[in-house]
This record gives C-alpha cells, structure tokens and sequence, in this order.
C-alpha cells in the first residue's frame, strides 16, 4: 500500500482556514487571494464542512490524482461511496482498494452523474480523453483540469464554450498534503463552485486562486518546479557534507531537517527571509563568510536566471508562436 493511501486510512487532518492575503504585480498586476495557514502547522485541525456533491468523478488515476483524492477523503469532505476513479490500467483498481471508492475503466460511465469532474491525465492524451467524455458529461458539471499545458480557452473549446473550468497547477508536496496548488477559472464558474474548488484544492496543502490565468504560467516555474531547486540545493549540501567527512545517510538526515525546520521557522516568524538570515548571520562569522562566497560567485542571480528560463519555456510550450518575453531589468 503506497504511503498515501496509508495516509488516508490513518490521517484524519483538517485543513486550516483560510486567510486572505494581497495582490502580488509581475509586468501587470493579479489580483491574488492566498489562504495560507500563519503562524500555525499545517497539520492544525479545524473544522471543515463536508461537500455537498452527488458523485466526484477523477479521470486517471496516477499520483497526483490519488493525492487529491487522500485530500478529500482524510479530511472528510466526501465519503468515499461518492467517489469514483478511472482509468484504463486495471491495476489500479488493486490501487484503490484501501480507500473503498469506485473504480471504472471507461471514462464516460464515471463522469456520467457526477457534479465535479477531476481530469488527472498526461498532455498527450487529454484531447482524445476529454472529447469522449464530452457527451456524457452532466450540464454545468465542474471541470478540475490537472492537465499542463492546457488553458481554460483549450478545454472550453474541446468541452464547449459555456463549460464550468478550473485550471490549476499543483506541485509534488501534495502527494503528502504538503502541496501549493495555483488555480484559475472560467467566467461560467458559480460562487458555490468557486468555494467548493477551495475545499477541495486546500484538502492537501495551500491553495491560492488567481483572477488572471496568465499567472499559472508563472506559478508553474516557481512553485512547480519549485520542488526541483530545492532539491538540487539538498544534492549539493549532502555532497559537500559528504565530501567533508560524513557518512551519506548523516549527511542527508542534517540537510533534511535542516531545510525542512527553515521552511517551518520561516513560516511561524512570518518574518521577511532577509531578516530570518541576518539574526543567523555574526560579523565575522562562519555564516557570514559562506554567504559572501555564495553571493561572490552569483548564487541569487542563478537561482532567478532558472526560474525565468523555466517561465519562458513554459510560454513557449503554451504558445505556438514564438514568445518574445522581456525580462525586468535588474
């Protein structure tokens, strides 16, 4: 049994409530509410209100997918008689077997009746997918895409122009209800949708709704690939750990918690990171002198040239023209 499925059977966490928070400006400016748990841990419970849905319906059942679902379920915001999965892998029924939720192979009988739609699939094949359960679909039936690359103005034209879409773009973190979902939506979408896709998306981390879609694009270089740079950060501290004299498995449990206690620490201080830095930073210091060296040698001007590369790709695989991005001058 994978580790979120044991997760599910044992996790009984609710979500914190959520806090709003201001607009953020890049070029133009978002209107940007991010409900974010200050000053507490994630895994805090409060109360939260069960959703009223006939049936979930969640098209591919791959990791994300069995994320969201663990969401829902361990928070207790539908039970599991009202969820059905599909997909065309048999073995995912063994999968799904712990969490007790119905599991289909073909596509159009799991959407059939069902209020939210969660379409979890690769870029590759959501066309053929989508376009084949368009029929079957319920009228103003909720559309939640996980799908890169595909805007609220592709899946409107592959479903219809009246469709109910949110859009959103989560990160990996999610797989242990850690993650930070970005999410926007068609004009269709009611208000109840609207509050009933927070439920949902906040059931496995912090989720925060943009007015603009554009904005996904940026979303995707900095929080989903996020995971990647700091993970590249870990490798290089375990290495260098290890280059000094530590065995690897020290070396990986030091930086671990090491980067997992600044996350948190930066969260509960609620402080700016510069802040956070100097109060950790002696003149003179050992910190102070492996900061000059990492600014010496360029590591913030690094770290902003991959994001932007990762935003630029990400217009271009959105785009079919070429983009012609002009990034701020420093």
């Amino acid at each position: 049994m994978s580790f979120l499925l044991r997760l599910a059977a044992a996790r009984r966490v609710l979500r914190p409530s959520a806090i709003a928070a201001s607009a953020f400006t890049a070029g133009n400016v978002w209107s940007t509410r991010v409900r974010n748990n200050q000053h507490k841990s994630s895994t805090d419970a409060v109360q939260t209100a069960a959703l009223d849905l006939r049936r979930l319906a969640v098209i591919g059942g791959g990791n994300m997918a069995e994320a969201m679902i663990t969401g829902v379920l361990s928070n207790g915001l539908i039970p599991s008689s009202k969820v059905v999965v599909s997909d065309p892998n048999p073995a995912m029924r063994t999968k799904y077997a712990p969490l007790h939720v119905e599991t289909h192979t073909r596509n159009s009988s799991a959407v059939n009746g069902a209020d939210v739609i969660l379409v979890a699939v690769k870029p590759q094949v959501a066309n053929d997918v989508l376009r084949a359960v368009k029929a079957s679909m319920d009228p103003g039936a909720l559309l939640i895409s996980v799908v890169a690359g595909l805007s609220i103005k592709q899946l409107q034209a592959l479903l219809g122009q009246n469709s109910h879409i949110i859009r959103t773009m989560p990160n990996t973190p999610a797989m242990i209800g850690e993650g930070t979902t970005v999410w926007a939506q068609s004009a269709e979408v009611t208000s109840a949708q609207h509050e009933l896709t927070k439920q949902i998306l906040g059931s496995f981390g912090v989720e925060v709704f943009v007015d603009d879609e554009n904005a996904l694009d940026m979303a995707t270089a900095l929080s989903g690939s996020g995971p990647a740079y700091f993970f590249l950060v870990a490798e290089a501290m375990i290495d260098t750990g290890v280059h000094m004299g530590f065995s690897r498995p020290v070396a990986t449990k030091l930086v671990q918690q090491t980067m997992l206690g600044s996350a948190m620490y930066m969260q509960a201080e609620d402080a700016h990171p510069v802040e956070l830095r100097n109060n950790i930073t002696s003149p003179g210091g050992t910190t102070a002198a492996g900061l000059y060296r990492a600014e010496k040698n360029g590591f913030r001007a690094v770290i902003a040239d991959a994001i932007w590369a990762a935003y630029e790709r990400c217009l271009e695989l959105g785009s079919t023209e070429p983009v012609q991005r002009q990034r701020p001058r420093s």
